[in-house]
This record gives C-alpha cells, sequence and structure tokens, in this order.
C-alpha cells in the first residue's frame, strides 16, 4: 500500500519533516517514491511552516495512496492558507 507520511529531519530539538509518497512498508526514514511538501514546526519569522503541492498529492490520493492523520491535518491548513492568500491578493 502507497502511504503519503511524514519522514523526519533536522537537527536535535529543531524538528522539520519532509511529506512523503512511499510503499507503507518502507522505514520512516527510508526510501521514498516523490517528495511533495515540507513542514516546519519551529517555523520563525518570514519562514514558510507547510509547503504542500496540493495537485500531487490529489493525484497519489486518487492513485489509492493512504494519507497518515497528521498530513490529513497540514493538508486541511494548507488548503486554508491557500485559500486566505488567494482572497488578499484580490
Amino acid at each position: 500500500m502507497v502511504k503519503i507520511r511524514l519522514t523526519r529531519g533536522g537537527a536535535k530539538k529543531r524538528p522539520f519533516y519532509h511529506i512523503i509518497v512511499t510503499d507503507s512498508r518502507s522505514a520512516r526514514d527510508g526510501r521514498n517514491i516523490e517528495r511533495v511538501g515540507y513542514y516546519n514546526p519551529v517555523a520563525t519569522g518570514g519562514e514558510q511552516r507547510i509547503v504542500l503541492d496540493t495537485a500531487r498529492v490529489d493525484h497519489w490520493v486518487s492513485k489509492g495512496a493512504q494519507m497518515t492523520d497528521k498530513v490529513r491535518a497540514l493538508y486541511k491548513d494548507a488548503g486554508k492558507v491557500a485559500a486566505a492568500t488567494a482572497t488578499a491578493a484580490a
């Protein structure tokens, strides 16, 4: 089964996560199929907290990929941020 999940990076006490598409049997930080974004929980200042290619996520979900609970929440947050940005630009 194909999963869309987080893989951890960053330094000690400074987590940084890539949002990846991978086989569910592979290790958390192991091989992946595609990287579709990132999540920076300790973003400060002008840094972006969530960057997600929603078109690619939709593509993979249409092919049968399952999102983890955290990725599903981040997907919803990314949609809200995109909507707010579009409203501000108009």
